[in-house]
């Protein structure tokens, strides 16, 4: 690996880290923040949503403006707000203002994912590729677990606040690596941005959330949740119907005409929406139904955080040799297997018989799912698509989390119990088999040559 190659990887993997981390990281604070600053559940999904709404709505329109302006133009451009988005909510003092300041980091979040994948995949070749992906996908993976752990120490150590001021650090690491990589920044030429199918999109996505969310508070009567499902129904068909006519489409379909684009997609939606949901129930269940301490409910995933940095990249290798589909659809179902496992939790919890094995199992198979999903999705289509196709994979995987943290309180029906923790535990499970399913069904190993399947699969270090 060339000194360029790292200096590359190493600003992916960090700015899409910190993307990644404060997607998960909230959860673990969400008790404290409303014993500070008020509200129920529906604020608690809200501090949540805010975040993958504007994340997932404009990510695919980060794609375009990482084409017109530069990959890394918008890759600091995203650093730079994240950042200052990170220190406003360190500083809010009410459940709105740090409600908006989530959807704000959302926006620079949008911006990090998409230009850090195009930046590898432009910059890595062949078996090298898929092993920089497996190295990506291993580290932004394990965000999801590292955020809950990070999260709760700060909490009960320190203020939750600086669960969200830390973010700083890895900001300024990013930017410092920026400017001594000394990229040659690539532009597309005759590119325009979408703004119409970005403004229906927008639309189309929070509508249908809003009205999720706020039934649990207002009933599916009211006209301020039926009129918002309506509308955002409504621009989502014409979303659909913009993008295929336009003529540089935000979204364009054609790349669905891949078998394992599409496949994989669909595999994403319901694998990183069973994440997202069992992650939010699994840690908020852990401290105000079971007892547990801020920092001991994020520790109850940390074998999982640690599975996931060792075994991505390996899985990542050995999908080069064999192909993605087996592990697509093992790593999903052993998935499956540790959430059912959860529902052994009552009111009081024993982690070692009732939590540690399904987070064993959880963290093999995610482990086994992440680089080949990602290698799947990105190896059916051209290196001049890399930045629109990670794009959309990521929107997806940020809608399907968005959309299911949404629906907690129709699962739920209530306050949080054993009986509605489980509803929700089963709910993870059938997504997580779900997506398991989709790849059995849908994904295709695609051909290598001899070479590249030896040097894709070395041995485990």
């Amino acid at each position: 690996m060339t000194r360029d190659q790292r200096f590359v990887l190493t600003i992916a993997i960090v700015a899409s880290f910190v993307a990644f981390l404060d997607g998960s990281v909230i959860n673990v604070a969400l008790p404290a923040i409303s014993s500070e600053l008020g509200g129920g559940l529906s604020t608690q999904q809200w501090v949540v949503d805010a975040y993958l709404i504007t994340l997932g709505s404009l990510i695919l329109l980060a794609g375009s403006l990482s084409d017109v302006f530069g990959r890394i133009v918008i890759l600091r451009i995203g650093l730079i707000g994240f950042g200052v988005a990170s220190l406003l909510i360190a500083v809010a003092p009410t459940p709105e203002l740090l409600i908006v300041m989530r959807g704000a980091q959302g926006i620079a979040g949008a911006l990090l994912v998409p230009s850090s994948l195009a930046l590898i995949m432009s910059t890595f070749r062949g078996a090298a590729q898929a092993h920089a992906i497996g190295q990506w996908t291993a580290w932004t993976s394990a965000a999801f677990i590292v955020g809950p752990v990070l999260g709760g120490a700060f909490v009960d150590l320190l203020s939750w606040r600086l669960v969200f001021a830390i973010n700083v650090i890895p900001i300024a690491i990013a930017l410092w690596l920026l400017v001594r990589l000394g990229h040659r920044d690539e532009r597309k030429v005759n590119t325009r941005i979408d703004f119409i199918g970005a403004g229906l999109g927008i639309v189309g996505l929070g509508g249908p959330v809003f009205a999720l969310i706020e039934q649990g508070n207002l009933g599916w009567d009211s006209p301020a949740v039926y009129g918002p499902l309506a509308v955002g129904i409504l621009s989502f068909v014409a979303f659909i119907v913009w993008q295929s006519k336009a003529a540089q489409p935000m979204l364009p379909l054609e790349l669905f005409r891949r078998r394992n684009f599409s496949m994989g997609n669909i595999a994403t939606f319901f694998i990183y929406g069973a994440l997202a949901l069992g992650g939010f129930i699994v840690v908020v269940y852990l401290q105000e139904v079971a007892g547990y301490s801020a920092t001991f409910a994020g520790i109850a995933f940390l074998p999982s955080s640690l599975g996931i940095i060792v075994l991505s990249s390996y899985f990542g290798r050995l999908s080069g040799k064999y192909g993605p589909r087996l592990f697509m659809t093992l790593g999903p179902f052993l998935g499956g297997v540790g959430y059912v496992t959860f529902l052994r939790m009552g009111e009081s919890v024993n982690y070692f018989t009732e939590v540690l094995p399904g987070v064993l199992l959880f963290s093999v198979g995610l482990s086994m799912t992440v680089a080949p999903l990602t290698s799947a999705i990105l190896g059916a289509i051209s290196a001049e698509q890399a930045g629109i196709g990670s794009a959309v994979n990521n929107a997806v995987s940020r809608i399907a989390g968005l959309v299911t943290v949404a629906l907690i309180g129709v699962i739920a029906v209530g306050p949080l119990s054993p009986e509605n923790f489980h509803r929700v535990v089963i709910v993870t499970a059938a997504l997580l088999f779900a997506g398991a399913l989709a790849s059995l069904l849908g994904i295709r190993n695609p051909a290598a040559t001899e070479e590249e399947a030896v040097e894709a699969a070395p041995p485990l270090a």
